[in-house]
């Protein structure tokens, strides 16, 4: 399923941004969906996680308490809420499909067998 982000920009240390995550030809709540990111001259890392069922949902450590997921069925798209941003939060933004329960969806071996990410958004702290 090919997964479209939005809503990135540029937002100060502090500040907050909504993502948006949305399928264009199929409906999302067949599927866990995934938030991951690339900052510049690092991996690709996982950045949290929720079921198709909204009963499960993960964060990296580093997001935890900052960062909330959600998703809208009814409107066919994930969202990940971003509070109290950092410098380090910047980076480019995808969404994509994760395994079961989410279970290993930020897993290297998972990250680095994804063969389509999709056009990211862009996500810029800073003062």
């Amino acid at each position: 399923v090919q997964l479209q982000a939005s809503g990135g920009g540029l937002v100060r240390p502090g500040g907050s941004l909504r993502l948006s995550c949305a399928a264009s030809e199929e409906t999302l709540d067949d599927y866990d969906i995934g938030w991951f990111r690339q900052a510049p001259g690092k991996e690709r890392e996982g950045v949290s996680c929720i079921s198709r069922n909204n009963a499960i949902t993960y964060y990296a450590d580093f997001v935890k308490g900052r960062f909330t997921i959600s998703r809208d069925n009814f409107e066919n798209t994930v969202f990940l809420q971003m509070d109290s941003l950092k410098p380090e939060d910047t980076a480019l933004y995808y969404c994509a499909t994760a395994p079961p329960n989410c279970l290993a969806y930020a897993a290297t071996w998972y990250i680095d067998g994804m063969d389509s990410w999709g056009k990211g958004t862009l996500v810029t702290v800073s003062s």
